[in-house]
């Protein structure tokens, strides 16, 4: 009965009956786990497809010269895992996944998902949509990181994920970005002056956001 509420609190999941959520806990499982603590690493191969229950994941690689780079944050009621293929049951993994905080993980072994639901067309548009939302949010990593100056960065985040960026350390921000602190405090302090934004005791507020949006908009995307 516990596994059955997990998997209804994850939204790809709800078009499903009663029998249905048996049959998807039938080759289902439900794992804990640590802040800190690695899901998996950049090659791991994996068979199931991992859905995030609670929690909070941080995606990154590491370049040659071991340094991480931040990609995105993975929020509860979402599916972790990257599809490259429907042919295969494999689940390659393109990069690292650690947990920023305690965390569920509901774990659906890939080739009975297939073989019981989306090869009946059952939960394919719902797959469908998760996917694109992925590769969107590839996209805006490609911008983030070729394409947006520093103000831009900024402004895309404050604009997408102000929560996260309200409740990370500046210094973390920064790093996320890939940018200075100090060019992060000279683009706070511009749009400050500007009054897109208010600074009320360290947190951000958003003033004007259509003057933020337009920051980013266009530019790349």
């Amino acid at each position: 009965m516990i596994l059955i509420e997990t998997i209804k609190k994850i939204d790809f999941f709800n078009t499903l009956n009663e029998e249905q959520l048996n049959i998807i806990a039938s080759f289902s499982n439900v794992s804990k786990y640590e802040s800190k603590s690695i899901l998996f690493y950049e090659s791991d191969i994996k068979n199931h497809l991992l859905f995030l229950v609670d929690g909070l994941i941080k995606i990154y690689k590491v370049d040659k010269f071991g340094n991480e780079i931040f990609l995105y944050h993975i929020y509860k009621n979402s599916m972790i895992s990257e599809l490259s293929s429907m042919k295969s049951n494999d689940i390659y993994c393109f990069s690292n996944a650690e947990f920023v905080e305690n965390s569920t993980i509901l774990s659906v072994n890939f080739e009975k998902l297939q073989e019981y639901f989306l090869s009946k067309n059952i939960l394919t548009t719902e797959l469908m949509e998760i996917l694109l939302d992925k590769t969107h949010q590839l996209q805006c990593i490609v911008n983030r990181e070729l394409v947006f100056d520093a103000t831009a960065k900024v402004a895309f985040m404050l604009n997408q994920d102000l929560e996260m960026f309200n409740k990370l350390k500046r210094q973390e921000v920064s790093f996320m970005l890939h940018i200075q602190p100090e060019t992060l405090s000279r683009v706070l302090k511009r749009l400050s002056r500007d009054e897109i934004i208010s600074i009320d005791n360290g947190e951000v507020i958003i003033e004007n956001q259509n003057e933020l949006i337009c920051i980013f908009k266009g530019v790349g995307v």
